[in-house]
């Protein structure tokens, strides 16, 4: 074998076991433990194009806690931290251009709240 095809079966060699790797890393403790999580988002509202409102759920049982987050692209910060609630939030809408749209429909009479 000529050393330029030997490389190229080492190079595919290594390519191939890449998926093989990542596979068995998902499937270790440390994999699991990375995929589990603590956390969880409970609620999210945007503010503008770059900042929003977002609720989260941290811990497990009764260390659970939810954390009021003002997020911007630069940084996060607490702004307030509660008990978990048990009732479900309201929807708020994704964009302006839903909650138009919503209220657009009801106005017409087309929509799940009209009058």
């Amino acid at each position: 074998m000529t050393p330029a095809f030997t490389s190229l079966l080492w190079f595919a060699a290594v390519i191939a076991l890449i998926p093989l790797a990542l596979w068995f890393v998902k499937r270790s403790p440390m994999g699991r433990m990375a995929s589990s999580g603590s956390m969880r988002q409970i609620a999210a509202m945007p503010i503008s194009a770059s900042q929003r409102i977002v609720t989260v759920e941290v811990g497990r049982g009764d260390a659970r806690c939810w954390l009021v987050l003002g997020v911007t692209p630069h940084s996060i910060n607490t702004l307030h931290t509660m008990q978990p609630q048990d009732e479900t939030l309201p929807e708020v809408p994704t964009s302006p251009n839903t909650a138009f749209a919503q209220l657009l429909q009801r106005l017409q009479g087309r929509g799940p709240d009209a009058r």
